[in-house]
């Protein structure tokens, strides 16, 4: 399973800035719906597509490792 890493994301912008960062601020600089956003960071396992997370990692300056993470399903 992918998961999204991007309230830790919108948590260190806030503390690097010094300000609020909302999910309206984040899809009016990327150009991704609200809608889009809010299941991102509310629905595990959401499929996110590649133009999205490009635009995720240049809005966060970060490297697509920073926004993904996998973890392996558990064996039985």
């Amino acid at each position: 399973m992918l998961r999204f890493k991007l309230k830790e994301l919108i948590a260190e912008k806030e503390f690097q800035e010094g300000r609020r960062v909302t999910v309206a601020e984040i899809s009016e600089s990327t150009g991704i719906a609200r809608n889009t956003l809010s299941r991102i960071l509310n629905q595990p396992g959401w499929n996110v597509r590649s133009e999205h997370l490009d635009k995720l990692c240049a809005y966060f300056g970060c490297r697509i490792e920073d926004l993904v993470e996998y973890i392996p399903d558990r064996q039985k």
